[in-house]
């Protein structure tokens, strides 16, 4: 039996080249809305971080997710995307 590909996909925080399914999705919907993606379906362009709130701190500090999405990212965005991280943390 063949073993599966697992996607791997690249962190905009700290780098590192991860499992898809061990990482969060960011979209940038075409209304220019940036959300967080649980189900990794959504339609948007997309930017993978892990699921560690240092990693989106380092994210914002770089502006990896802004160069990932081409896009000018609001403060209120980056809060409101750290909520909802630390309730998928929990």
């Amino acid at each position: 039996m063949a073993n599966k590909k697992i996607p791997m996909r690249q962190c905009v925080g700290c780098g590192q080249m991860k499992a898809k399914k061990d990482m969060v999705r960011v979209i940038k919907t075409p209304e220019d809305a940036v959300l967080l993606d649980a189900t990794g379906r959504k339609n948007g362009r997309g930017a993978y971080i892990c699921a560690n709130p240092d990693c989106l701190k380092q994210a914002r500090k770089s502006k990896g997710l802004e160069r990932s999405l081409k896009m000018a990212i609001p403060q209120e965005v980056y809060d409101s995307l750290e909520k909802e991280m630390n309730t998928l943390a929990e």
